[in-house]
């Protein structure tokens, strides 16, 4: 979709009719864009902060229960989140019984620094009838450690709202580097990604739509969508069971298992207790 910037009624609005639509075609996860509600390109940071909103007591994250609970689905879905005088680039998580809740985007681009703070819940993980659901927000997917993480806490699915931009030096016809990464960090991880992209152009900044969805092997389930138009639902459908058994690469290599954990910390340095599964 393409959210145009403080139109929140609007955006929400259009929001909704898409979830509708997506659950009517048997979604289980609808995964929207970054910053859906406000639009991305701020002028400052007291646009931002005028157009932010507490979660999940704002009127948007309200809005978004409010059709989780209808369709019987879960969404995550991209907001700009007021906390006291504090402001993130946040995504909520909502299901049919309400809020199960927020990540706070780690890694900010560009002018986000003018705006945000960075992330402060780390990678949550968070459970679902239908598997474990990790939640990353568009320049996160820069860092393979967010995807590695997510997988050794047991992810099946990773839910990416992002407002990818054109990349400087992008030869004509290649894929765009963000699906590329997406692709190699559910091969190198046997996670499935979930990108939802933005389309548009706001205040003179450009956004490459293309929106994906990649299954555990590292190969594309639906898209890339258009760069253009607005208003399209990609829909794939993910195997849990074949999710968790893409790990085993064949009779001799486990993609988490074969890490060396003699060689660099299995947890990165977080200090987060190894999970079993």
């Amino acid at each position: 979709m393409e959210p145009r910037i403080g139109h929140k009624e609007d955006n929400v609005a259009r929001s909704v009719a898409l979830v509708e639509r997506a659950a009517a075609g048997g979604a289980a996860l609808v995964v929207l864009p970054e910053l859906t509600n406000t639009g991305y390109v701020f002028e400052s940071r007291a646009e931002a902060f005028a157009l932010a909103e507490a979660v999940p007591s704002g009127p948007t994250t309200q809005a978004w229960m409010e059709v989780a609970r209808r369709c019987n689905i879960h969404i995550v879905a991209g907001i700009a989140e007021r906390d006291g005088d504090r402001l993130y680039n946040a995504a909520v998580v909502v299901g049919p019984g309400g809020w199960l809740g927020t990540y706070r985007k780690l890694h900010l681009w560009g002018d986000e620094h003018l705006f945000f703070e960075a992330g402060d819940k780390g990678l949550p993980l968070f459970h679902t009838p239908w598997g474990r659901l990790g939640v990353v927000i568009c320049y996160d997917g820069w860092f393979p450690e967010v995807y590695r993480l997510l997988a050794m806490q047991g992810a099946d699915v990773v839910a990416m709202p992002t407002n990818w931009v054109p990349m400087p030096g992008q030869p004509p016809g290649s894929p765009a580097m963000a699906n590329t990464l997406a692709m190699a960090s559910a091969h190198s991880n046997a996670l499935n990604i979930v990108c939802a992209n933005r389309t548009g152009t706001e205040r003179g900044q450009p956004f490459i739509g293309q929106s994906l969805i990649v299954d555990a092997h590292g190969w594309p389930l639906a898209g890339p969508a258009a760069e253009s138009g607005e208003d399209l639902v990609l829909t794939a459908q993910i195997d849990l069971k074949a999710t968790r058994q893409a790990r085993q690469l064949n009779a001799f290599n486990h993609v988490l298992r074969d890490r060396r954990d003699d060689v660099y910390d299995p947890m990165l340095g977080t200090g987060w207790p190894l999970p079993r599964h």
